[in-house]
């Protein structure tokens, strides 16, 4: 099978919490649980008892894989670029914004003017950020 624009995505990222974590992007930005392991204890789960919460849209082509493994963590190591950018397509809802406040995340301003002008910035609990860029995705 060919790669195309069809193919999945999984982006994947450590997680120093996944409670925390799921508070955000499920309660918060209205994400569904997709699939959770715990320590391997579930079927299909990693073996190496890696903690899983992939979350995201069931209609999406991607989802959103955090991880943490108790016994040996690997801590984020987010920079300001390090960017998941949602087209909302209209006005970002300040309804929107506040329930991320709310649910662990941190407006804050981007480094970059453009997303400045055309978006809100959020910082997850893990310190990676989440743009809400009031444009429509375009790939014409």
């Amino acid at each position: 099978m060919a790669l195309n624009g069809r193919s999945h995505i999984r982006i994947a990222r450590p997680s120093r919490d996944l409670v925390v974590a799921e508070r955000f992007w499920v309660r918060g930005l209205g994400l569904r649980v997709v699939w959770r392991a715990e320590g391997g204890a579930e079927a299909g789960a990693e073996p190496d008892g890696h903690d899983l919460l992939m979350v995201g849209w069931p209609d999406a082509g991607w989802h959103l894989e955090l991880v943490h493994a108790p016994a040996g963590p690997v801590g984020p190591r987010p920079t300001e670029e390090d960017l998941l950018v949602v087209y909302v397509d209209g006005p970002v809802p300040d309804d929107l914004v506040s329930r991320l406040e709310e649910h662990g995340g941190k407006r804050v301003p981007s480094p970059n003017p453009y997303w400045n002008r055309w978006g809100v910035t959020i910082e997850d609990p893990d310190g990676y950020r989440l743009v809400l860029c009031e444009r429509a995705w375009s790939n014409a």
